[in-house]
């Protein structure tokens, strides 16, 4: 298995031979804006450039959106992306999104979702608390995570654009991952919160599965993430799990 951190939620996810991109932002740097009712909303995303070509990333077998917000399904991917790609989406709804785009190969996650020998199972989640979720959920909309398994591959777990909740508890007791991908940039709604996990999310899924690897990913590459590699590098070895860590800079791959 590898993993290799492009930008923001954007990976490539090597696993039994085959390889997805998941949640493609390919934009140039500062190509929109920042998200209404965000912190530093002065800031255009993407804050950085992506690390490799766009060429390089397209040579996938697949493409997997946890959701379609535009940090992860931009305008660049919808016009670059082969047409005839396959993608995997969480719903009907964004099963639409994506046709409307073009795409003529969609196929919607369910709890048992087959691919070339890999199970794909859909996982729920919740992109910010029950508060936030009153207020912004109609914004915020649904998002999902993803299991994948196979018989000569440690079983991986990506869990999206979700906070800490029994969604992702749930999650990890049920299939015990021994590898977990998590959106680690503690994205932030005024007057409101995360939306996303931040540090201390990052140390209850730790704490909830001690034995796994973490990566941490969507960091430092949209305006309302709040919270640094340096700063979770830091936290993690504070708190006792850095060796279980991982906090990829923008291209790196990691291999388990």
């Amino acid at each position: 298995m590898k993993f290799q951190q492009i930008r923001n939620a954007t990976a490539i996810i090597e696993y039994a031979g085959k390889r997805f991109l998941v949640d493609p932002m390919l934009s140039k740097k500062g190509s929109f804006p920042a998200f209404p009712g965000t912190v530093n909303s002065e800031l255009s995303n993407p804050l950085v450039e992506l690390p490799v070509t766009i060429h390089e990333l397209i040579q996938v077998d697949a493409v997997i959106l946890t959701h379609t917000h535009a940090d992860h399904w931009d305008e660049t991917a919808k016009a670059v992306l082969p047409k005839d790609i396959l993608v995997f989406v969480q719903n009907k709804q964004d099963q639409e999104n994506v046709s409307l785009a073009g795409f003529t190969n969609i196929r919607v996650l369910g709890s048992e979702t087959k691919f070339k020998g890999i199970r794909l199972i859909k996982t729920s989640g919740q992109h910010g608390s029950d508060a936030i979720m009153e207020k912004l959920g109609n914004l915020l909309g649904a998002v999902c995570g993803i299991i994948f398994k196979h018989p000569s591959e440690k079983t991986l777990y990506l869990a999206g654009d979700t906070v800490w909740n029994h969604h992702v508890e749930d999650s990890l007791r049920t299939y015990n991952p021994e590898v977990v991908i998590l959106n680690s940039g503690d994205a932030q709604v005024i007057d409101l919160g995360s939306i996303i996990m931040g540090k201390r999310d990052v140390l209850k899924v730790h704490e909830a599965l001690p034995n796994a690897k973490l990566i941490a990913t969507h960091m430092e590459a949209v305006n309302h993430a709040m919270l640094s590699r340096k700063e979770l590098r830091e936290f993690s070895i504070e708190k006792g799990f850095g060796s279980s860590l991982v906090v990829p800079e923008d291209g790196e791959t990691v291999v388990f």
